[in-house]
């Protein structure tokens, strides 16, 4: 796995105390790699499954799923009973998302739906206990915004690549919220700097930056 922006041997012992990873999560990682599929990789996933504990999650949100990696691992931290929402634009990888699932046994926690994440939202009843924004970057605040009031007392919205990415630079986002003009700052740049400036405005919110794969930004919503 690729360490990102994060010091390699620091992702390596992120990975090396984490949680195990089964055989579905092992080939997820190995086609990632092959095909260079952005995943938040094992370092964050581990941390996915312990953020969904820590608040004794029994629902999770995503905005954006991909082939199902990040919705795998929290899968595997939830109850029996609980449920992820996986929302994916591209039906082949949603598919493959729930391939994945059934032949981990997880399939019985899993809602797949296809078609735009913040469109899947507003047909959802709350409460959230924990979300994951990782959809289009110009669209980060848009996704906070559908789904705020559906997140429980003291759940958790996380945002990945809030450091980096292919549209997505850190000097540009650091410049931005410092209020520099930044014109050559690429959309996604903006996405997330205007995500990270809104949350930490929010004054039932309080934010903090894990830094492992490409940079996540943990939200507790009060």
């Amino acid at each position: 796995m690729t360490a990102g922006y994060i010091d390699g041997t620091v992702a390596s012992l992120a990975e090396q105390l984490g949680p195990d990873r089964d055989d579905v999560l092992r080939e997820m990682d190995r086609r990632a790699d092959e095909e260079g599929f952005p995943t938040v990789g094992p370092a964050v996933g581990g941390w996915l499954a312990l953020l969904a504990r820590l608040v004794d999650a029994r629902r999770v949100f995503e905005f954006g799923s991909g082939f199902g990696y990040s919705a795998y691992w929290f899968a595997r931290a939830l109850p029996e009973d609980g449920e992820v929402v996986l929302t994916e634009v591209d039906a082949d990888e949603l598919a493959d998302a729930r391939e994945y699932f059934e032949r981990g046994g997880l399939a019985d926690r899993a809602s797949f739906e296809h078609g735009d994440a913040i469109d899947t939202v507003e047909r959802y009843d709350g409460p959230f206990d924990v979300v994951l924004v990782d959809n289009e970057k110009p669209r980060y605040r848009e996704a906070f915004e559908a789904v705020r009031e559906k997140v429980s007392p003291g759940g958790v919205v996380v945002a990945d690549n809030a450091i980096t990415a292919g549209i997505v630079d850190s000097e540009d986002v650091l410049g931005l919220l410092r209020g520099e003009e930044r014109p050559d700052a690429a959309s996604g740049s903006r996405g997330i700097a205007d995500y990270l400036s809104h949350v930490r405005g929010q004054d039932d919110c309080e934010t903090a930056l894990l830094p492992l794969g490409e940079g996540v930004a943990v939200t507790v919503v009060e």
